[in-house]
């Protein structure tokens, strides 16, 4: 097993993705993968439901993969066939506040798109900034801001071989997605996603900047992964379920805290609701690639 990390100097992260992207293969036993599925806190139960149904894939033995440590995430993966898609469903991610580098975030994400993966749909639990989402409720990014302040990019050469880090976000979350899951849904609602580093929560003052900067829901994944994503020219939906919703006109956090349970179970409740509308989507998906 290789000890160097992802993106460590002297290392290219696209050459290791592509070879754990083999050994995944080679346990999944298929020659490719279509679409990636990341599940979030609480939204596990989503896999099942997609028609995973052998044993796991254990990522942590897969190259250059850290340990998961972020509640509720485990490093299993399925690989599985959802109508003509064959589909790779994560049930978990890495993140920032774990200690990972932005490159060590982005090797799931990279190791799926080099087993032929041109599609992304990233799953997360968020907290409500605009007033007016409800708890429990499934929200479509539009858009994000990166308040972390780093990137998966850093360090990649302009003249890299694989692609150019100057990638354009105009469109980093597909709108031709988000179309396809509002067919599903056509209540779903969009919003700003910002992402912050955690794992602490946010403080009223923060939320109310947030606010101010036309913020809809915060949370502590899905940039990373959507610039990584991005920048190897997948397409991208991102699916975030709201946890606790804004509280009065200040924009404050209610005064009970906010435990990593609650936000688990709130997400959990919405695993049937998301996990209809990715399957929706990764089916038009394979319809459309019949055609």
């Amino acid at each position: 097993m290789p000890t160097t990390r992802p993106g460590a100097r002297g290392t290219d992260p696209f050459d290791q993705a592509r070879h754990a992207a083999r050994e995944l293969l080679r346990r999944a036993g298929v020659d490719a993968h279509d679409t990636l599925v990341v599940l979030g806190t609480g939204l596990s139960g989503v896999a099942t439901r997609l028609g995973a149904t052998e044993p796991p894939i254990d990522l942590s033995a897969l190259p250059w993969f850290p340990r998961f440590t972020g509640l509720g995430h485990r490093p299993e993966a399925w690989s599985t066939a959802l109508g003509a898609q064959r589909v790779l469903v994560m049930a978990g991610r890495l993140h920032l506040y774990e200690g990972c580098t932005p490159a060590e975030v982005a090797h799931p994400i990279r190791t799926a798109l080099a087993t032929g993966c041109r599609t992304v749909i990233l799953t997360c639990s968020a907290g409500a900034v605009r007033e007016g989402l409800d708890v429990g409720q499934v929200v479509l990014v539009r858009d994000h801001i990166n308040l972390t302040a780093t990137s998966p990019l850093i360090g990649i050469p302009s003249s890299h071989a694989t692609a150019s880090p100057y990638v354009d976000l105009t469109s980093a979350w597909s709108p031709h997605l988000r179309d396809l899951a509002r067919q599903a849904e056509p209540s779903l609602p969009e919003g700003i996603y910002a992402q912050v580093i955690g794992p602490n929560l946010e403080t009223p003052a923060e939320i109310k900047m947030l606010a101010a900067l036309g913020v809809d829901l915060v949370g502590m994944s899905l940039v990373p992964e959507v610039i990584a994503a991005r920048h190897l020219g997948a397409d991208v939906l991102g699916l975030a379920v709201v946890t606790n919703a804004a509280a009065g006109t200040n924009h404050a956090r209610p005064e009970e805290p906010l435990s990593p349970d609650d936000i688990a179970g709130v997400a959990e409740g919405a695993v049937d609701e998301v996990a209809r509308v990715v399957g929706s989507v990764i089916r038009s998906l394979g319809s459309a690639a019949g055609e």
